[in-house]
């Protein structure tokens, strides 16, 4: 029995030896497992600067200021912390902050690292290095200035500096400011020279500048102010200072707006930089106008160097070559002490300033024709057709830039928009119906085609005319009759019947096939959108009638100035149809849009016949025979705008197509101008007669 007693007790001793071998395993991986989990959740020191600095392009200071250690937390408060970082980062627009940190370093000694960053003044590379404090079983980041760049001190700034460029400027051929650097006269107080006075002073020059006695007040009220300051309010252009007053009741009580101003005291008109466009209503609609950029232009552009002030181009030439003309600000950041004495330089980017562009355009004929055309719904377009180079372009009426630039009024605003005339609106960039000046294409592409002869008579058919009564009561008219109906004489009396009946020679998909050819449907290779020309609404010439009425530019025939300018190059070029172009290159070689419109024989055809339209005095152009010093040559057209051919009371387009023909192909000049609403004005003679003007003031 005591041997068998002893026994199980050994085996109970055993029992509890292993239970208790087993409780301390237990308690053992238990506790193990509780360091294992520290080590793998405690965060390292290399992952607490890249948490820190993560947070500063997310504009999250306060939980930069949870990762400091209590001891930094002593010696700067939140509130100081995260105005410094941000007015710091934010101010010098950091972005793409990137570390490199190498790997085993030695946790006694400060953590090295290497930092890099975007900003407005380019990259700024720096090593530095940080101390770490174990908090809690986390690592806390010794802060001190040094950690935002290695050289700033506690009572140290970060300044960024601007530096300023210039925008580009735009120069005719003949290096003609057209827009750039200039000045205009700002209306300004100086507020030490206002009288007791001032609040009915202050009312008063509001009425005179179209603003607000409490804009006034905000201008007076800037904290920069001081007695001897001159306070700006408005910036106008000499022309409108010298503009009669004009009260808002409408009455004129004597004196220009200028001697209005300066009879209250305090005034003072002087001179600001500025851009301008010295030539003004004549090259609006080409140059366009710059503004001050609005917030959704800057979002658009976000990370292209813009910000609220800058100045950007909102359309015509200023806006198609912005990327060229803007300047681009320079900037300078750098740490500066107390006295605000640089330290150190942490980055610099250069100022650059815009291109200057210089176009084809000359500034003679572009101001000529404005000059002859302003009180017309008109568009102009005069180049070099064996160049390319484009001269002139203008469309009346128009509007003056320099009324974007000093500042528009509301007044002026509505005046222009509610115009019957629309001088905003551009013509020379849409199309129109060309009426007869269309005709000489038609007879060159009927000579190519060899759908007819020059020398072909198609015998007389009166002032009216049908093909047969298919056609119903539908006739195609012409006003006058004449011997030998060939392509010369047709040209000369402008008659539609022989055109229309060339049309139908030629045929409708002959016909379609050609004006693909000419460019018709297609984007002119210019630098200014123009609208694309068409033969017709629909894809196809649909019937007798719509191709008869297209052979003398009627019809569904729509046609853009420039393209049709670039159409009668084919004239001097051999049958090729010459590219436009608008920006001066010298020694430029001409490119052709396309080749072979025309073959040379027609090409050479119609240019000598179209002699005869000016010089023979039986021809619609003959009055320009008269230009003293040259030898014209060219077509007139009337297009009728109406909406049957009962329609009375629609209204005609005047064109006339104008070159010289006695000079060398440097000097040669094509014209070509349209101008609406000619009928009871003498039509296409209207246009005719203002054109020997010019060129007989061009010589």
């Amino acid at each position: 029995m005591a041997k068998k007693k002893g026994k199980n007790k050994r085996k109970q001793q055993k029992k509890r030896i292993i239970c208790i071998t087993s409780i301390v395993l237990v308690v053992m991986v238990g506790v193990g497992g509780v360091f294992l989990y520290k080590k793998l959740t405690a965060q390292t020191r290399e992952q607490a600067i890249q948490e820190y600095m993560g947070y500063i392009e997310k504009n999250e200071y306060e939980k930069m200021y949870e990762l400091l250690d209590e001891g930094s937390k002593e010696t700067i408060s939140e509130e100081d912390f995260v105005t410094r970082n941000k007015n710091i980062y934010e101010g010098i627009e950091a972005s793409d902050i990137q570390l490199d940190i190498p790997e085993e370093q030695d946790k006694d000694q400060p953590l090295s690292y290497r930092v890099s960053m975007n900003t407005l003044a380019g990259e700024i590379t720096y090593d530095t290095d940080t101390f770490f404090e174990k908090e809690e079983g986390k690592w806390h980041l010794v802060w001190k200035d040094s950690v935002i760049f290695p050289e700033l001190g506690s009572e140290d700034k970060v300044r960024v500096s601007s530096v300023e460029a210039e925008r580009g400027s735009i120069y005719d051929r003949n290096d003609v400011l057209l827009a750039g650097k200039g000045t205009v006269e700002s209306v300004g107080l100086v507020p030490g020279k206002m009288n007791i006075q001032a609040e009915e002073d202050i009312k008063a020059l509001a009425e005179i500048l179209g603003t607000t006695e409490d804009s006034i007040q905000a201008k007076l009220d800037a904290s920069w102010v001081q007695d001897d300051s001159f306070v700006p309010l408005k910036n106008m252009t000499q022309e409108q200072l010298d503009q009669p007053y004009k009260a808002k009741d409408g009455s004129m009580p004597g004196g220009s707006i200028q001697d209005k101003l300066l009879e209250h005291a305090g005034v003072l008109i002087s001179k600001a930089d500025s851009r301008v466009y010295p030539y003004g209503e004549c090259m609006s609609h080409l140059l366009g106008y710059v503004q001050q950029i609005q917030a959704e232009e800057l979002e658009e552009r976000k990370g292209q160097g813009y910000n609220e002030q800058s100045i950007i181009g909102k359309s015509g030439l200023e806006k198609l070559y912005e990327e060229r003309l803007r300047e681009k600000r320079g900037y300078r950041i750098a740490i500066v002490d107390q006295q605000g004495e640089e330290k150190q330089a942490l980055a610099v980017k250069p100022a650059e300033d815009g291109e200057d562009i210089k176009l084809t355009i000359d500034i003679r004929w572009q101001q000529k024709l404005y000059e002859a055309y302003q009180e017309d719904k008109s568009c102009s377009v005069v180049m070099n057709p064996t160049s390319g180079e484009v001269l002139a372009l203008v469309s009346t009426p128009s509007y003056n830039a320099m009324d974007f630039i000093v500042g528009m009024s509301q007044e002026t605003w509505d005046v222009l928009n509610n115009d019957e005339n629309k001088p905003m609106y551009n013509r020379v960039r849409e199309t129109w119906a060309p009426g007869s000046s269309f005709k000489p294409i038609i007879g060159a592409i009927g000579l190519t085609t060899g759908a007819m002869t020059e020398d072909e008579d198609f015998g007389a058919s009166g002032l009216s005319w049908q093909k047969d009564e298919s056609w119903g009561n539908y006739k195609v008219t012409t006003l006058h009759t004449y011997d030998q109906v060939v392509l010369k004489n047709a040209l000369i009396y402008s008659d539609n019947i022989y055109f229309a009946k060339t049309a139908l020679k030629i045929g409708a998909d002959s016909l379609a096939k050609q004006l693909d050819k000419l460019g018709f449907g297609q984007d002119i290779p210019f630098d200014i959108g123009m609208t694309s020309s068409q033969y017709s609404n629909s894809e196809t010439i649909e019937s007798d009638i719509q191709l008869a009425d297209s052979g003398y530019g009627q019809g569904q025939i729509l046609v853009n100035p420039l393209h049709l300018a670039c159409m009668y190059s084919a004239f001097f070029n051999e049958g090729n149809m010459i590219a436009p172009y608008l920006e001066y290159e010298e020694g430029k070689a001409a490119s052709y849009w396309a080749e072979g419109v025309f073959t040379p024989e027609a090409a050479e055809t119609i240019y000598e016949d179209l002699k005869e339209v000016v010089s023979n005095p039986n021809g619609t152009g003959y009055a320009a025979s008269k230009v003293t010093g040259s030898t014209l040559a060219g077509k007139t057209g009337t297009a009728e705008i109406k909406a049957s051919q009962e329609d009375e009371n629609g209204t005609e387009l005047g064109w006339f197509a104008v070159y010289n023909t006695d000079v060398s192909e440097e000097d040669t000049m094509l014209m070509l101008n349209m101008v609406e609403d000619v009928k009871g004005r003498g039509g296409s003679g209207y246009v005719v007669n203002k054109d020997v003007e010019i060129w007989n003031q061009m010589q």
